[in-house]
């Protein structure tokens, strides 16, 4: 009788981890279609969206997991150029961060393409839908907080159908890498999170941005500067014919911009630069040439002639829910520009942080005096 007690025993030490480890088997075996029903359902269910996921890896022992083709789209669009399409993003856990004693997130997303089809996005969308709802959908599947993202070989475009021809502003290869978004290593310094991208642009020009941003604050604090340079200005056409009646038939783009907010307050500019412009091609019709005569003639009037550009300055200024263009000054640096002195092809790196931190406090002490 013992003995048989002893068998049975023996036997329901054996059995029962087996059945443990083949149900933790089988559980590993459907926790990727788990996982993929209940994305694919988030997806649908954002209102005046739909959007869907082909495939989710899991990885259980390095916390990590990889979401290939992501798609999303308004629900009435009538293009089928996906809004949104992620061809693969990895979301991992942060190792060097635990260590420190901080649970984040890094994601690393391979060829995403961001395509904004204007006819698409100008539809209705019904009443309950929220501009943010697709925005805060996505940041739901990452279940930590985001403290590093790197991003290669990305696209994002402006696209209007409607236009003859078909307009296509677009921004290409874009690598961009992102790091300490939360803070995690911090000692003291007013910006502590870095960004840096580059992308090639549309008329083949080279983009540049680089910054210091600190996104815990409720208003996030940004130091950024852009540059876009030697862009083929007849790449514009299509843009520049449809909206103002004018091509280009050569000419060099530069495009430089900076861009400070501290404590809610912003203060940038902006300062496009058109080199060794020419309006008039050879088979253009007679009234587009008259047009663009016109037109070139007070490009003759107003652009530097040493340096052959003409250019404008952009100020912005203003807290982040009355940012006001300022019209008189684009005015005055159009002239500037031609008459006085060219703008220099390069960031011009005058707007200083602490600059715009001290204008943003005195504002807040007088409003609180007022």
């Amino acid at each position: 009788m013992d003995k048989q007690r002893k068998k049975i025993y023996k036997r329901k030490r054996y059995v029962l981890p087996t059945i443990l480890i083949v149900l933790l088997l089988a559980f590993r075996m459907v926790l990727p279609y788990i996982v993929k029903n209940y994305v694919n359902k988030v997806l649908a269910d954002i209102p005046g969206y739909y959007g869907h996921v082909e495939d989710i890896d899991l990885s259980l022992i390095t916390g990590a997991y990889t979401i290939d083709q992501l798609y999303l789209n308004k629900v009435n669009a009538d293009s089928e150029i996906p809004f949104l399409n992620f061809e693969r993003t990895h979301i991992s856990i942060e190792w060097s961060s635990l260590f420190k004693g901080k649970i984040v997130s890094e994601i690393n997303m391979t060829r995403p393409s961001l395509i904004y089809v204007f006819e698409d996005q100008q539809k209705e969308t019904p009443e309950d839908a929220d501009i943010d709802d697709w925005t805060k959908a996505l940041t739901d599947l990452v279940p930590i907080d985001i403290n590093k993202l790197e991003i290669h070989d990305g696209k994002v475009a402006f696209v209007q159908l409607s236009a003859d021809p078909n307009i296509d502003l677009h921004l290409n290869q874009i690598e961009l890498y992102a790091a300490n978004l939360r803070n995690v290593e911090r000692a003291g310094e007013k910006l502590p999170s870095n960004l840096v991208a580059d992308a090639v642009s549309i008329g083949e020009g080279k983009l540049h941005l680089e910054g210091q941003m600190d996104l815990v604050k409720q208003i996030p604090d940004v130091d950024l500067s852009l540059s876009l340079e030697n862009a083929n200005v007849t790449a514009l056409n299509d843009f520049t014919d449809h909206y103002a009646g004018i091509d280009f038939d050569e000419g060099i783009f530069n495009f430089y911009s900076e861009v400070v907010i501290a404590d809610g307050y912003l203060k940038g500019s902006l300062k496009p630069i058109i080199k060794d412009a020419k309006l008039i091609g050879k088979e253009d019709a007679f009234l587009e040439t008259l047009w663009e005569g016109f037109v070139g003639f007070f490009k003759f009037v107003l652009k530097n002639h040493k340096e052959n550009t003409l250019a404008t300055k952009v100020p912005i200024e203003g807290d982040l829910n009355q940012v006001n263009t300022k019209v008189w000054p684009t005015v005055f640096n159009i002239f500037k520009n031609g008459w006085i002195k060219a703008f220099k092809g390069m960031v011009d790196d005058d707007i200083d942080f602490k600059d715009v931190q001290e204008t943003a406090n005195k504002k807040s002490a007088k409003g609180k005096k007022g």
